[in-house]
């Protein structure tokens, strides 16, 4: 099956990220690792039909009508259309069978995003141009291709740009209302945490599904034309890279000499994150890989890939992690400073730092917005997941001594420069930190989604049926 790009259902998965705030004001809980741009439900997930006083189940038809009405808003059969077609091009990327009510499904989502839309609206809740356009490149980087490549695919599969945005805008839209309506009000005890080590230990060595995941990721691009003559050279360079680093090359350099990922980053840590969130062929790849060791070159549509274990557990927690030690510049737009400007100003302190006229830790120290200033924006060495996604997903595909372009969370606008990695052993306060982390995650899926049941059941719901 041809591989398809990530995009409505990788849009929708953004409504599900999780997030957190802690004392500093940056750190969070999530265990999606590194942006999560992995397919999920969207943001209806988990909410089941309301029963109707007639059938509601639609016939597809290619004229449009009013199938329903969610607070006075119409939803037409050519949105549900559409809808439909996305999740069933989902379902055949999969491999996945085609629900019979796929179509009711359609609706129930789009009504549960009509809800949220129209609830983030009344809170005054927006998103800028500036947070489209990074998910739009987290879109393209989850997918390793570079934003033309990303165009052009979203176009031979017959998705207008304009439209994949507007998803882009509603899904990140949803995310905000979810980070002021849910996610603030999650936490987490010490009877949680204990119990979640007990049923690890319970699970440990039982189950593939427990399987956990951190890659170092090398692409050689193949075009997708390419004749057997360039498929046979690229392969070749693939080797090359398997090669020097078996023969003791380090993986961050071997990166940057062959790696085609977009900006030549992404070679590093990709976040410890369950198995099922990286492609099948990856984790098939890796399955038997030692940590530390390389597999490769495996062969997908996009080219052919060079990985590397950087840990691996069946689901305990890990006792050996990569850290990653950062600075960061933050500005948070307002009145006084519009997140354009604020973007201008963190390209031109990249400038400086890049040609020697200033340091990222002075810079730091004289513009950041972010308690760590006087500290020339050092946040010292950190465990994964604890930023939030787009942080740690920026982070993530920093090579040491590198610095990012301006990144936008729900702080600010963030310089991020990346210091350095190293393996570490936790003590056990920071397994139980990181054990607190992923049972919040786990709540706040739960909380999100009753959140949203309930936001249903509030909301007035006419259901229409076709004309005759």
């Amino acid at each position: 099956m041809k591989q398809r790009i990530l995009t409505w259902s990788a849009a929708c998965s953004l409504a599900l990220l999780a997030t957190a705030t802690s004392a500093q004001g940056l750190k969070a809980a999530n265990d999606k690792g590194a942006g999560g741009m992995r397919l999920k439900e969207a943001a209806g997930a988990g909410i089941s039909a309301p029963a109707a006083s007639r059938s509601t189940q639609l016939a597809p038809r290619s004229a449009d009508f009013i199938v329903a009405v969610v607070n006075s808003e119409p939803i037409t059969n050519v949105e549900v259309q559409q809808q439909y077609d996305r999740m069933v091009a989902q379902a055949e990327s999969s491999n996945a069978p085609t629900p019979s009510a796929l179509r009711r499904q359609a609706l129930e989502m789009l009504i549960a995003q009509k809800i949220q839309l129209q609830m983030a609206a009344e809170r005054n809740i927006s998103v800028d141009n500036f947070t489209i356009q990074q998910a739009e490149e987290n879109v393209a980087r989850q997918n390793s291709l570079t934003m033309p490549q990303l165009h052009e695919r979203l176009q031979r599969e017959g998705i207008p740009l304009a439209q994949f945005r507007a998803d882009l805008k509603k899904q990140l839209t949803i995310q905000k209302l979810r980070e002021v309506e849910v996610d603030a009000k999650v936490k987490v005890n010490d009877l949680e945490v204990d119990q979640y080590l007990r049923e690890q230990k319970a699970k440990a060595g039982v189950a593939d599904s427990a399987l956990q995941l951190n890659l170092g990721h090398i692409l050689v691009a193949v075009p997708e034309n390419a004749s057997p003559d360039e498929v046979q050279k690229l392969q070749a360079k693939a080797q090359a890279a398997v090669d020097k680093i078996r023969g003791g090359e380090s993986f961050d350099n071997a990166v940057r000499e062959f790696s085609d990922v977009p900006d030549g980053k992404g070679g590093g840590a990709m976040g410890l994150r369950p198995a099922d969130r990286y492609p099948e062929l990856f984790v098939n790849a890796t399955k038997s890989t030692a940590v530390g060791s390389i597999a490769g070159p495996v062969r997908s549509p996009a080219g052919f890939h060079v990985l590397k274990v950087l840990e691996k557990n069946s689901g305990e927690v890990p006792a050996i992690v990569t850290q990653s030690h950062v600075r960061h510049i933050l500005l948070r737009p307002g009145p006084k400073l519009t997140e354009a400007q604020a973007v201008e100003r963190l390209e031109d302190y990249r400038r400086r730092v890049m040609d020697r006229q200033d340091t990222f830790e002075e810079l730091a120290r004289r513009y950041s917005e972010d308690g760590s200033a006087k500290n020339g924006g050092d946040l010292g060495w950190t465990n994964p997941h604890q930023f939030v996604p787009e942080f740690e997903e920026a982070m993530n595909a920093l090579q040491p001594g590198d610095i990012s372009q301006p990144i936008a969370s729900r702080f600010g606008i963030h310089l991020i420069q990346l210091e350095g990695r190293r393996e570490a052993k936790l003590n056990q306060r920071e397994q139980r930190d990181l054990v607190r982390n992923i049972v919040r995650e786990k709540k706040l899926e739960q909380s999100f989604n009753t959140w949203a049941q309930e936001a249903r059941a509030r909301a007035y719901v006419e259901y229409r049926d076709p004309p005759q």
